[in-house]
Order: C-alpha cells, then sequence, then structure tokens
C-alpha cells in the first residue's frame, strides 16, 4: 500500500446512494438496518456513527467501498455500541481498532477480502459473537484471546497464511463450523484438519488437557433479549430459544434482501427514466452546440496559423541575426589577423637588426676578459643562492611538468597508487632541498658544471627576442583555438560563406607559428654558441670564472632601468612590463611620456606615437587612470621620479596578459574535444592549424579530424589559470 494516496472522490451516483440510504434509515418506521455499500467510500462518514447511535442501529453494512480504516479521526467506537451485525467485506482494511472489544453486542463480524495483517486482542471481549469471517486476508496466525469467545459457532479463516492455531481455541465450546486451507496446515496435522470440524476440537481438547464435549449440548452464554441473565453450560440444557432467534434473524435477512432488490429495481427504473430524458435535452443540445463548435475551431484554426506565421517570422529574424553577428565576428577575426601579420613582418624587420646589434653587444660583454675588481668584488654567497635558487626553480618545473604528464597517463589505472606515491615524493624532494641547501650552494661553489647550467639558465630568462618569441607563440596558439570555436560553431549553424576565407587565415596563422618555433630554435642555438664560446675562453681556468659571468649578468641593468634613469616614471615603466610591452619603452622614452600626459591622450594618439594594438592601447590608457586616481586618493603611494630599484634577482614579467586586441575578444573559452567530447582541447595540428584534441586522444591520430589532413607535428597548449 502506497504510503501517500490521494483519496478517491465518489461519483455522482455513489454520491446520490449514499444521501438516499441515509435519508431512508432517518425516516419514521425505518427498520434497524444502516446500508451503505457501494458507495465508494474511503471513510466511513461522521453521519453514520450519529445516526446508528442516535436511533439505536442494530445491523451496519459498508462492503464493496475503498475503506483503509474503520474509525476516522474524531469518532468513537462507542457510537457503534448497539451493532449486532457488522458487514465490512471488500474493502481495504490492513488493521482493526484495538478497542474493538467494546462492542459487547456485536454477533455477526464480516472482514471478508480486505489486507488485515492481524486481529486485536481486544476481539476477546466479544463474548455475544457468533459468526466471524475473516476469509480471503493476510493473517498470520489468530491472537490467543479467540479462545474467549464464548458463543462462537461459526469461524472462515480459509484464504489466509495461518498454519498453527492456537490451544485457547478448544475452550470454544459452542463452536460449530471452522473453514480453514487444511494444505497449509501445521498445526493441528493435515490429516486432522481435512477430517472436519469435530476432529479439529478433539485434537485441541486432547493437547489442552480437556474433555471434548459436542457444540449442541452447550447454550449460548448471553442472549439478545436478557443480556444481564448469567448461564451457565450444562450438557442437557434446552436449546429451542437459541433456535427461535436464529429463525428470527434468518426472517428478518430475507426480508431484508427482497426489500433491497426491490429498492434496487426502483432506483434502475428511476435512472432509466433519467436517462432518457437527459438524452433527449442531449440532442437538442448537440445542434444547437454543433454550430458554436464549428466556428470556435475556425477561429482556433485562424489564430493558430496566424501564430505559425508570426513565430515563422521571429525565427527567421533570429537566425538572420545571428547569420549577420557571425559575418561580424568574422571580420573582426579576419582585421585582427591581418594587423597581426601586418605587426609580425614590421617586428620582424626590426627584431633582424636588434638582433645583429644584440649579438655583438652580447658577444663583447661576455667575451670581455674578467678584471680584477670584479674578482674581488665577487659575491660569492649571494651568487651562489640565486644560481641554487635558478637551479632549484629550473629542477622543480621540470619535476612538475613530468609529475604532471606521469599523472595524465597513469590516471586511469592507477589513480589512487600514484597520486600518494606522488606525493611522497614532492614531500620527499621538497624536505632534501630543504635540508640540503647549504651543501647545494658549496658545491655550487666547487663544481663549474652547476654553476654553468645556472649561468645558462638565467640567461635564457633574461633574452628579451626569446621572451618576444614566446609571447607571439602562446598569442598565435590563441588565435588558432579561437578560429576552430568558429569554425566548429559554423558548421552546427550550417552556413558555408567565408569558409575559404578562415582557412587561409588558418593556414597563415600555422605557417607564422612554424617560422616562430624555428626562430625560438635558432635563438636557443646562438645562445647555446655563445655559451660555447663563454666556455672555450673560460679555459684559461681562471678562479670562479662561471660566478663572475653570473653576477655580471644579475648586475646588468635591463632597458627599462635605463629609461627611468633617464627620466621615465617607474610606475609606468611597471606598467608596461606587466601588460608584455617592454618594447616600447624606448618610444615613450623619446617622446618622453608621463603618467600624467597619458591621461589626456587618447587611443588614436597612441596609434600616431607607435602602439599599434587596439586592446594595449585601451589597457595602457585604463590602467594609468586607475593608478593616478590612486595616487589622488593616497598622495603618499606616488614614488619620486628619479627612484631606482635594482632587483637582485631576475625577475621573468607575467606572461598571462597578452594584450594585442580589445579583452573581451581575446578571452578564450573552453572548446571541448571533439574524440571524447570530455576534456579540454590542448594540442595544435599542424600544418592543418586545428585546435581540436585533448592530449590523451590526439596519441593514436594520424590525421586531423576536421580536415583530415596528415598531421605533420603536434604542439601541446598550457592554458594558464
Amino acid at each position: 500500500m502506497p504510503l501517500f494516496f490521494r483519496k478517491r472522490k465518489p461519483s455522482e451516483e455513489a454520491r446520490k446512494r449514499l444521501e438516499y440510504q441515509m435519508c431512508l434509515a432517518k425516516e419514521a418506521g425505518a427498520d434497524d438496518i444502516l446500508d451503505i455499500s457501494k458507495c465508494e467510500l474511503s471513510e466511513i462518514p461522521f453521519g453514520a456513527f450519529a445516526t446508528c447511535k442516535v436511533l439505536q442501529k442494530k445491523v451496519l453494512i459498508v462492503h464493496t467501498n475503498h475503506l483503509t480504516s474503520l474509525l476516522p479521526k474524531s469518532c468513537s467506537l462507542l457510537s457503534l455500541a448497539t451493532i449486532k451485525v457488522l458487514d465490512l467485506h471488500d474493502n481495504q482494511l490492513t488493521a482493526l481498532p484495538d478497542d474493538l472489544g467494546q462492542l459487547t453486542a456485536l454477533q455477526v463480524l464480516n472482514v471478508e477480502r480486505n489486507q488485515l495483517m492481524q486481529l486485536p486482542r481486544s476481539i476477546g471481549n466479544l463474548t455475544q459473537l457468533q459468526t466471524l469471517n475473516v476469509k480471503d486476508n493476510k493473517l498470520k496466525e489468530l491472537p490467543d484471546t479467540v479462545g474467549e469467545l464464548r458463543s462462537l459457532r461459526t469461524l472462515n479463516i480459509s484464504g489466509n497464511e495461518i498454519q498453527r492455531l492456537p490451544q485457547m481455541l478448544a475452550h470454544v465450546r459452542t463452536l460449530e463450523m471452522l473453514s480453514l486451507d487444511a494444505s497449509a496446515m501445521v498445526y493441528p496435522p493435515r490429516e486432522v484438519c481435512g477430517a472436519g470440524t469435530a476432529a479439529i476440537l478433539q485434537f485441541l481438547c486432547k493437547e489442552s488437557g480437556l474433555e471434548y464435549y459436542p457444540p449442541s449440548q452447550y447454550l449460548l452464554p448471553i442472549l439478545e433479549q436478557d443480556g444481564i441473565e448469567n448461564s451457565r453450560d450444562s450438557p442437557d440444557g434446552p436449546t429451542d430459544r437459541f433456535s427461535r432467534e436464529e429463525l428470527e434473524w434468518q426472517n428478518r435477512f430475507s426480508d431484508y434482501e427482497k426489500r433491497k432488490k426491490m429498492l434496487e429495481k426502483l432506483e434502475f427504473e428511476r435512472r432509466l427514466e433519467l436517462g432518457q430524458r437527459e438524452h433527449t435535452q442531449l440532442l437538442q443540445q448537440s445542434s444547437s452546440q454543433k454550430d458554436e463548435i464549428l466556428q470556435t475551431v475556425k477561429e482556433e484554426q485562424s489564430r493558430l496559423e496566424q501564430g505559425l506565421s508570426e513565430h515563422q517570422r521571429h525565427l527567421n529574424a533570429e537566425r538572420q541575426r545571428l547569420q549577420e553577428q557571425l559575418k561580424q565576428t568574422e571580420q573582426n577575426i579576419s582585421s585582427r589577423i591581418q594587423k597581426l601579420l601586418q605587426d609580425n613582418q614590421r617586428q620582424k624587420k626590426s627584431s633582424e637588426i636588434l638582433k645583429s646589434l644584440e649579438n655583438e653587444r652580447i658577444r663583447m660583454e661576455q667575451l670581455m676578459s674578467i678584471t680584477q675588481e670584479e674578482t674581488e668584488s665577487l659575491r660569492r654567497r649571494d651568487v651562489a643562492s640565486a644560481m641554487q635558487q635558478m637551479l632549484t626553480e629550473s629542477c622543480k618545473n621540470r619535476l612538475i611538468q613530468m609529475a604532471y604528464e606521469s599523472q595524465r597517463q597513469n590516471l586511469v589505472q592507477q589513480a589512487c597508487s600514484s597520486m600518494a606515491e606522488m606525493d611522497e615524493r614532492f614531500q620527499q624532494i621538497l624536505s632534501w632541498q630543504q635540508m640540503d641547501q647549504n651543501k647545494a650552494i658549496s658545491q655550487i661553489l666547487q663544481e663549474s658544471a652547476m654553476q654553468k647550467a645556472a649561468f645558462e639558465a638565467l640567461q635564457v630568462k633574461k633574452d628579451l627576442m626569446h621572451r618576444q618569441i614566446r609571447s607571439q607563440i602562446k598569442l598565435i596558439e590563441t588565435e588558432l583555438l579561437q578560429l576552430t570555436q568558429l569554425e566548429l560553431k559554423r558548421k552546427s549553424l550550417d552556413t558555408e560563406s567565408l569558409q575559404e576565407m578562415i582557412s587561409e587565415q588558418r593556414w597563415a596563422l600555422s605557417s607564422l607559428l612554424q617560422q616562430l618555433l624555428k626562430e625560438k630554435q635558432q635563438r636557443e642555438e646562438e645562445l647555446r654558441e655563445i655559451l660555447t664560446e663563454l666556455e672555450a675562453k673560460s679555459e684559461t681556468r681562471q678562479e670562479n670564472y662561471w660566478l663572475i659571468q653570473y653576477q655580471r649578468l644579475l648586475n646588468q641593468k635591463p632597458l627599462s632601468l635605463k629609461l627611468q634613469e633617464e627620466g621615465m616614471e617607474r610606475q609606468l615603466v611597471a606598467l608596461l612590463e606587466e601588460l608584455s610591452a617592454e618594447h616600447y619603452l624606448p618610444i615613450f622614452a623619446h617622446h618622453r611620456l608621463s603618467l600624467d600626459l597619458l591621461s589626456q591622450m587618447s587611443p588614436g594618439d597612441l596609434a600616431k606615437v607607435g602602439v599599434s594594438e587596439a586592446g594595449l592601447q585601451h589597457e595602457i590608457l585604463r590602467r594609468v587612470q586607475e593608478l593616478l586616481d590612486a595616487a589622488r586618493i593616497q598622495p603618499e603611494l606616488k614614488p619620486p621620479m628619479g627612484e631606482v630599484v635594482t632587483p637582485t634577482a631576475p625577475q621573468e614579467p607575467p606572461e598571462s596578459v597578452r594584450p594585442s586586441a580589445p579583452p573581451a575578444e581575446l578571452e578564450v573559452q573552453a572548446s571541448e574535444c571533439v574524440v571524447c567530447l570530455e576534456r579540454e582541447a590542448q594540442m595544435i595540428f599542424l600544418n592543418c592549424g586545428h585546435v581540436c584534441c585533448c592530449q590523451q586522444c590526439c596519441q593514436p591520430l594520424r590525421t586531423c579530424p576536421l580536415c583530415r589532413q596528415d598531421i605533420a607535428q603536434r604542439l601541446r597548449i598550457y592554458h594558464s589559470s
């Protein structure tokens, strides 16, 4: 049975029947019967209890309903104290009230075909009960108090799960008929149960140590008309009075059945007449409503057609708007890529000149012989600490990258064990680094190979051209990712216009990316050649050669400090370094631009000066305005013009901010892998330039999933968090 259910609402016919039966029971001269059966009741109405109590009804018939409990709320069982016959068969009762024994006048109880799980123990107080019918329920046992039913003559427990009878049933000497499932019984045995009621009672009397007497020798202890008089059990007592009462009850039941059939016949004739009247009315109404229904259908059809046409126009307008927006986005990306290619060509020409000058300057400065003054001013401890920190950072970065790659590869097979081992390895490495810091410093002071490695790492880190190439590579990776997303969006919208333009832009960016990768490799080879020349120079076995070279590289003033000494503001220099625009420092120094002057300029003025990126123009002006506003609020935060701060360790400007276009357009959205549709796309396929696969799915691929071209090279994108 469900815990929560909805009460069924009785039908109109059932409601009319209930009202008719209640009125019939209240009429003058009515008999002692209240029949509210077949009224689709989920609970007995309060008026039925009041009627039984006031009119002293003796028969209550509530069969064939939907009752789940006998007593509703705020009702007492004492209202049925005069009831002698209670018929509750064909309902959904799961339990009887615990105080059922208060119905002391009850003689017939019929709860056939319900859902009863057990009988209350107070049933033993029904001393006048003669017939008990619990057929077709879910009873597993009978209570011991059933042996106290001194007047019980008929007991039907078939259709249940009862396997054992209580021994107390032997004390019921008036039991004449016992119906049960003999094949399912365990106690008494099947043979005894199959022999009949007398054999069962003889077996129970023998088990209880009682002498068996047939039921015909006993009188009922309580009679209907004399409830106060007590009778004693006697084998020789007369039974004529009981027989007369039984015959009288049978006659009353037969009269009740006849009257019930007559009433049902009259009710059927009345309903038939009402049905005929309703049929004629419906025929009259159908002719008048037919035209109204047809008119309504026509109006509804016209309204639906109008709504569909309006919805179609709205969809067409929305599709056109999306296509215009997509076209505008493509034009913006195309102009941005064209500007990027032009800037790259212009920067390439200028970088070639700067490259030769820078190489000559580095060669002249690094191949100079180490003077005695530099040897005497060597800060061995500080330089060794800086070298140790540089090597620690390099080693830590390599370890983190190796751990990340191994973790991604072994995550599916050994997730828990690999994570624990990796954490333990990191903790062990960190503890070793902390414990052996002084040892590493002393080892660096003694071993020239480690000094050379630290100098090589610092040289690559401080090289401006190498950093610019990395910045351009990351910018091109971002543009390729956006182009791939745009191409996927075009395919989802089924638009094929300007597809060749996207392919040309993607091929141009791919070729530019390959060129930058070659330039990066070439620059690293040039730095290694310079390092080889320095190594050949160090063959003179001069003491602390690499320590002095490292200290010279540390003490070398960058372009930002030189320009600051010439008059540029420190905050402006820091701002350009933060925006990865150090290559514009000579332009700002040449034009003597300051924060106050920049606050009065527009993006067009910066473009005239030489700042070509539109996003960088807006970002510089916005950050300058923020600095000036903060300086007005707290004037002490603005540093003096000539103050110079010399860094004691190399600091690489952050590479996460590279505005070459408006920031809202450069924001990279997450793109999922087209193979697994779960992880983020991280690999660039060359030569096609598509960014459409994660690292795991790209390993077995030999052709691009989008354009089906052969993959010549794979390039990993590391998204900064």
